[in-house]
């Protein structure tokens, strides 16, 4: 009897360290365009994605979720994927591309702005946008930290300013990074870093990633996660 109790005591501790184990794993959530994209890993499912399976090899060499930078990241960290909002062509603006109009596309359906609080309850979050605004030519607009109209929000400066404010008093105590693309307009690099600056919330900035049309290659995946990890553990 004594032997017995103490394999129910060994179990029961077994079980409370195995489920203590499991809630210190931190959750990973990414408010993203097409870089971070894969089809059937992205929250809502009508998202648009870069990334298909099977792979549309005229795209891309990226043929598998293991090869994008975002799970990389959290296999190699003993992570959880909370939410991944990422939306193919989407501007953290309004504004987006006019496609031979004269005026901009409307995109307040899938900007950033619009999906900032749907990334669930993390520990961690990564904003990685900013591209399709400086290929659309979206108006880059004031700085602006402060009563913001929708009208606003049409112009990149006032956007990023009003995603940040909203997502450091949305997920408090989470960690928050933007990360930057290379090869972008240097108004559009200068203006992420001013209002991450502003907000305090630290900007990673990529450099040398191998792309082919446009977007991250198997190896610029992998250069993405790396140079994620670098800054995070400086």
């Amino acid at each position: 009897m004594n032997d017995l109790r103490r394999l129910f005591v060994v179990l029961g501790l077994l079980y409370i360290f195995m489920g203590g184990f499991a809630q210190s794993a931190k959750s990973v959530s990414i408010l993203g365009d097409s870089y971070s994209t894969f089809q059937d890993y992205v929250q809502p499912d009508t998202n648009w994605v870069w990334y298909f399976d099977p792979a549309k090899t005229m795209n891309t060499d990226v043929t598998s979720v293991r090869e994008t930078w975002w799970h990389q990241f959290i296999k190699k960290n003993g992570y959880s994927l909370c939410v991944n909002n990422s939306f193919s062509g989407a501007t953290i603006c309004h504004s987006g591309y006019k496609r031979g109009k004269p005026d901009y596309s409307d995109f307040s359906d899938r900007s950033f702005v619009t999906r900032m609080g749907n990334l669930g309850s993390p520990d961690i979050i990564f904003i990685f946008g900013g591209t399709n605004d400086a290929w659309a030519g979206s108006p880059i607009g004031e700085y602006q930290y402060e009563g913001w109209t929708k009208k606003d929000l049409y112009s990149f400066r006032p956007a990023m300013a009003k995603m940040l404010s909203f997502m450091i008093d949305r997920y408090p105590n989470v960690e928050i990074y933007f990360i930057l693309n290379d090869g972008l307009q240097e108004e559009v690099n200068e203006s992420v870093k001013t209002v991450c600056e502003h907000y305090q919330v630290p900007c990673i900035v990529l450099e040398g990633i191998d792309k082919s049309n446009g977007h991250p290659t198997v190896k610029g995946m992998k250069q993405i996660c790396e140079q994620v990890e670098t800054f995070l553990s400086e």
